[in-house]
């Protein structure tokens, strides 16, 4: 260690408070990507796994951030992933880290109960947002949401990171220049119960706290709800994502040996016929992708696990020529991916390609009119939901 400790260039990369006598400094003239000189200042809230998994390394990785700080009650994951990162600074107080003028942008990587509370106090503090998802829990905080939003003049993108898989960008891009009218989509979501054995090889080591704040309840009791949370607002915003507004849904479900199935038809209002299948967790690989039909071709995808960060494999069938082409070797780092967008809109004025708040919105309509036609037999619009999951 103490040769580390020499190499250092500057004595204010120490933590002050560290009784172990590690050394945090400045990793970023070691970057195998040069940066340019203007990066956007991120705060992480939240040392949950979201975060260890995804956002740590994306703001370290991604071309036009910084990690300047990171937030969390629990003081030995703050301290742990401070020095691992190299984040500038540390706050166990979050109303601390938004007093922070250096810090410019947010991402909330916390559980689903607290995504609305922190994504308004950052927005009052004049912070841009990037919430993981889903946006939040029931239709009337989201709403306030986006009045908060419009009130800010700050940028809020949620996390809905499929919308940066190579291969479905491929697909987004051929439906809006090429596929002419659209009939039917079939889009499916199948969580696996061997889910576990794939991450635990390729995600780093989950590191969990007993200082950790939790909700109130534990999401995981009611299953039912947690997969629809978790689960179904994936498959809500691919869908959207590449066929538009949902107007209604008739839905069903069935529970079985601890599995959820749901079976949703599906109306976009470009008057396409849509099917959703829903279902954690088939015994069987990870089970994700869709097929498209329309007036000048086809799409078939198969999506992978998101954590193995590979592009869907999407094949693209042009009437026209009679051939098929598919997106090979691609960048599939969404969660990276989807950040530098989110930066250049902050720093650029671009506009957002991500998920907006309106998108988050109607995630959570989508999930609501499902659950409430699951439970009633009826066919569910979307404009008419309202209440929590």
């Amino acid at each position: 260690m103490k040769a580390r400790v020499d190499c250092c260039k500057a004595e204010s990369y120490f933590l002050p408070h560290d009784t172990f006598g590690i050394v945090r400094r400045e990793l970023r003239e070691f970057d195998m990507i040069a940066k340019p000189e203007r990066q956007l200042r991120i705060g992480v809230l939240g040392c949950g796994p979201i975060a260890q998994a995804g956002h740590f390394e994306s703001v370290t990785k991604a071309r036009n951030t910084q990690l300047h700080a990171i937030c969390d009650v629990a003081e030995d994951l703050l301290e742990r992933f401070a020095v691992t990162h190299a984040a500038a600074r540390t706050f166990s107080n979050y109303e601390n880290m938004l007093a922070d003028p250096d810090v410019e942008a947010v991402i909330i990587a916390t559980a689903d109960a607290f995504h609305v509370p922190a994504t308004l106090a950052a927005l009052e503090a004049g912070k841009h947002v990037l919430c993981e998802k889903p946006l939040g829990v029931s239709l009337e905080e989201v709403c306030e949401l986006k009045s908060a939003v419009q009130k800010s003049g700050r940028l809020l993108q949620v996390g809905h990171m499929k919308r940066f898989d190579p291969g479905i960008e491929s697909a987004k891009r051929f439906i809006d220049e090429e596929l002419g009218e659209m009939l039917a989509f079939k889009g499916w979501y199948c969580d696996s119960t061997h889910r576990y054995a794939m991450t635990d090889a390729v995600q780093p080591l989950m590191v969990k706290s007993q200082a950790a704040r939790k909700p109130d309840k534990d999401p995981k009791q009611d299953l039912k709800r947690y997969y629809m949370l978790a689960h179904g607002c994936h498959l809500i915003d691919t869908a959207r994502f590449l066929c538009g507004d949902i107007e209604e849904v008739q839905a069903r479900h069935s529970e079985r040996f601890g599995a959820h199935c749901w079976f949703v038809d599906v109306t976009f209002a470009n008057g396409a016929l849509g099917h959703l299948d829903l279902t954690v967790a088939v015994r069987m690989d990870w089970h994700e992708g869709f097929q498209l039909y329309g007036q000048s071709g086809s799409v078939l995808a198969k999506t992978f696990n998101p954590w193995l960060f590979r592009s869907s494999e999407v094949d693209i069938f042009r009437e026209s020529t009679g051939e098929s082409s598919r997106v090979l070797g691609a960048d599939a780092h969404f969660y990276r991916r989807q950040l530098e967008s989110f930066g250049d809109a902050v720093l650029n004025g671009t506009p957002i390609e991500g998920a907006t708040v309106d998108d988050g919105i109607a995630s959570v309509r989508g999930m609501l009119a499902i659950a409430e036609s699951a439970q009633t037999g009826r066919t569910v619009k979307l404009a008419d939901v309202s209440g929590a999951l």
